[in-house]
């Protein structure tokens, strides 16, 4: 048959499975309220982290998705090709089109979403850019240039360093809890507390100022500031935080749509990988804000674009699962989770782990997860 009527309890399950991995990033974006996490966070982790989500993402896509797309295509041109061979040829020559076409998609986004974090960077015409702070550096606290401007990245692998900025965190982290340690063992005189003098008041406020958390002089000021720095840079940031994701939730809507186990194990590798994107969009934002619940938000954020990719999904296949425009978005899907693979998650985990102590392992436990879990699938 062409078209195969999906229940609505299937998509129902496919959108609460993608948002699920969605907000996962709000595990990662919960370190803004425990600095300890911060200090301890290992680098060892997060690589191991992004090689077992690439070898799932990797291995899912060549082993399972590309070959739903030649299936599909293949029984789209049975009754229209006779010979098996041809039919079969034609039929990967349509796959492997689908499969560069997400390609050549993720390529595009990816530039654009650099395109709009360098505007973020460079905007009115470079002028109040410190051109002696490191750009890991300005995304590691989230600040560009000296009126204390909000950048937000949009992803675990948009930084040049992302070790520098795991780094600049740390250092943070570690001021901050030296700052409440501080504040907890220095007890105050009464003349102190009268006068509202205390050393350990001053200590805190030049510690507020070294998280880009200054006080100005009077609350209307800062109001209009904040407002200042979220106009310029909101629309910016949620388009390329949408452009990013939405690629993974629309690969989750899809398999989850043909086959619910596959579905649940790329919402697992997209879940493993969100948690440090959260992570790494929520720190920036508390660094230069101090503001807690708003860089938590920022994180969660960051994952809840993935449903928009679901209901894209949702769009070509409300109808039916049509043959042809299955094919053409497993390949589509296929293209685009290998690029996410080989150009963000795989090159980020080799900056946090240079010698490849446990990138190429945890690579291949990735895809050893994956296809035990196909397996088991099949046979239980």
């Amino acid at each position: 048959m062409e078209e195969n009527k999906v229940s609505s309890t299937t998509i129902g399950l496919a959108f609460v499975v993608v948002i699920l991995a969605g907000l996962s990033t709000g595990i990662g974006a919960a370190a803004v309220f425990f600095p300890r996490l911060v200090r301890l966070a290992s680098r060892r982790v997060l690589a191991s982290a992004l090689g077992i989500s690439a070898g799932v993402m990797t291995y899912v896509s060549f082993v399972e998705i590309f070959i739903k797309s030649v299936d599909s295509f293949e029984e789209h041109l049975e009754s229209r090709i006779e010979d098996e061979d041809q039919r079969s040829g034609m039929a990967n020559l349509y796959a492997t089109l689908s499969f560069f076409v997400g390609v050549a998609f993720n390529a595009f986004s990816d530039w654009l979403v650099r395109r709009l974090s360098n505007e973020q960077l460079h905007e009115n015409g470079n002028s109040n850019i410190d051109p002696t702070v490191p750009r890991h550096q300005m995304l590691a606290t989230g600040t560009s240039n000296d009126e204390g401007d909000v950048v937000v990245p949009h992803c675990i692998g948009c930084a040049d360093d992302p070790v520098g900025e795991l780094k600049e965190w740390q250092r943070r982290a570690e001021e901050e809890l030296d700052g409440r340690r501080g504040k907890a063992t220095v007890m105050l005189s009464p003349e102190e507390v009268s006068n509202g003098s205390s050393e350990v008041n001053k200590e805190q406020e030049d510690y507020d100022e070294t998280r880009g958390n200054v006080v100005e002089d009077g609350t209307a000021t800062k109001e209009l500031r904040e407002k200042r720095k979220l106009v310029r840079m909101g629309l910016q940031t949620a388009v390329a935080i949408a452009l990013h994701n939405f690629p993974e939730g629309l690969a989750t809507f899809v398999a989850f749509l043909d086959e619910p186990s596959i579905g649940i194990a790329f919402a697992i590798a997209i879940a493993i990988h969100n948690i440090p994107e959260g992570f790494c969009v929520s720190l920036p934002v508390y660094y230069a804000t101090g503001n807690r619940p708003k860089a938590f938000l920022w994180g969660i954020f960051s994952g809840v674009t993935e449903p928009i990719g679901a209901l894209i999904g949702w769009l070509f296949f409300r109808n039916g699962l049509n043959l042809v425009l299955y094919g053409v978005m497993f390949g589509i899907v296929a293209g685009m989770m290998v690029m996410i693979s080989l150009r963000e998650l795989l090159p980020t985990a080799f900056r946090y782990d240079p010698k490849d102590t446990i990138v190429t392992n945890s690579l291949i436990f990735g895809m050893a997860i994956m296809s035990l879990s196909l397996v088991l699938f099949r046979v239980i």
